[in-house]
């Protein structure tokens, strides 16, 4: 019997969905919708713009959408612009992937100042996500607070700290190297609230805060353990033992440079300071405020559903059992187990969510439904523009032919533009001629 899938969400793990499924069965045909104009999700928006070589399982998912039974539909919010009711009526199974887009409010004291902001945003604003383009946050004090201890954390001191020259080879957007490039930047602080072993970034991010050109790691030393304490995970053990190691390397540095990157361990923030804008930071059992003019909290996620998809619960999950939600309805990824692990962790995952789910359709006598034919009909009628595949090939074109030299591309950042480039060029408005610019 030929089975029609929608997954909701063009990240890592709807695709990993997608291609486990094909795998076992070809013959499926499954469409994916992402309310943007363009797929990847994580890859394109979360992932650091100097961590290219992350970004190559890119090319893995453009094979897969090149093999005829998968198909993207964007620029369609399902559960706003597309009843998820309506989408059910058409798709024998339903894959919700939406990710984790929510910043978790820090929850004290100042922290809607002008100068504060969430990780999802100040990422996504580097990043050319569209939603932030705009964004245009406070940059011009000498201090920065990083309010976190993971890789999302340990991204933007890196990005905030390298020079325009050691991101050359980045897709950081203009009109955030431009600003970065001109932020007075001399100190930045990375806050956690727990000690050095229980901090949740990775070695290898970690180790690449000491290769800066322009930046100087500090480290007290009285702040690190000499070894783990007990209870450690010994399957985390190995990663916690390098990071320590590093870490006491960091510590015995006596060399300058004009940005220090102060760790602080054990430091609870009770307050964002200021009038009218931030000015520092309140930490609990220190004296003095830190001297911030911008606060960025990387403290995690939680997923946001809109219309009528099913709504997370208090830990910011949509509630599943082993992937299923309900009959015809399943989850995969941070919208199922919160914000953890790496792209690769999404992978194995979505396998197991593939299996139960074709394990599902082994026992379902009911007759096939109708799939995309009807629903394209739909979508018409509504008078909803869908950028589909070509459409998205024609932005990456127009990004990469704006890309600056030794940069893979310009990513188009704000709605219209993007919508703009993926129209096919018979549609696009003709070219000025001379002297009508």
């Amino acid at each position: 019997m030929l089975h029609h899938i929608a997954i909701i969400g063009s990240g890592p793990s709807g695709l990993f969905c997608a291609d486990a499924l094909l795998r076992q069965r070809p013959d499926l045909k499954i469409d994916v919708f992402d309310r943007l104009p363009t797929p990847y999700g994580l890859i394109r928006f979360g992932v650091a713009p100097d961590h290219q070589g992350t970004k190559a399982v890119t090319r893995q998912f453009d094979r897969l959408f090149g093999g005829g039974s998968l198909r993207f539909i964007g620029n369609v919010a399902v559960g706003a612009d597309l009843p998820l009711g309506r989408l059910s009526e058409h798709y024998d199974a339903v894959v919700l992937a939406l990710g984790a887009h929510a910043d978790r409010a820090l929850g004290i004291p100042g922290e809607d100042l002008p100068g504060r902001y969430g990780s999802m945003a100040f990422v996504g604003w580097y990043n050319g996500h569209p939603d932030f383009r705009h964004l245009d946050p406070l940059l011009d004090a000498p201090g920065i607070a990083v309010i976190g201890m993971g890789n999302v954390a340990v991204d933007i001191v890196r990005v905030l700290g390298k020079t325009p020259a050691e991101m050359t080879a980045s897709d950081l957007c203009v009109h955030a190297a431009e600003v970065i490039a001109a932020a007075p930047v001399t100190d930045l602080y990375i806050i956690g609230r727990r000690g050095p072993a229980e901090a949740s970034f990775t070695s290898a991010e970690l180790a690449e805060l000491g290769r800066l050109e322009r930046v100087r790691p500090i480290v007290e030393k009285a702040d690190l353990p000499d070894g783990l304490p007990s209870g450690i995970d010994p399957a985390e053990a190995k990663i916690k033992e390098k990071n320590l190691q590093i870490l006491h390397d960091f510590a015995a540095r006596t060399d300058d440079r004009p940005v220090k990157l102060h760790f602080l361990f054990h430091s609870i923030p009770e307050a964002v300071l200021g009038q009218s804008r931030v000015e520092g930071l309140k930490l609990k059992g220190r004296a003095a405020p830190l001297s911030a003019g911008t606060v960025i909290s990387a403290i995690g996620y939680r997923t946001a559903a809109t219309g009528d998809l099913p709504q997370p619960n208090q830990n910011g999950i949509i509630p599943n059992d082993n992937g299923r939600v309900a009959p015809g309805l399943y989850v995969v990824g941070w919208a199922k187990r919160g914000p953890s692990g790496t792209i690769p962790t999404n992978r194995l995952e979505a396998k197991s969510v593939a299996d139960r789910m074709l394990a599902d359709f082994a026992d379902d006598t009911a007759p096939a439904k109708s799939g995309s034919a009807a629903l394209d009909t739909w979508l018409r009628q509504q008078g909803l523009t869908v950028i589909d595949w070509p459409g998205w090939k024609r932005i990456e074109a127009a990004e990469i032919a704006a890309a600056r030299q030794g940069s893979p591309r310009e990513k188009l950042a704000d709605w219209a533009g993007l919508r703009q480039a993926a129209l096919p060029s018979e549609t696009q408005p003709a070219a000025p001629r001379a002297g009508q610019q």
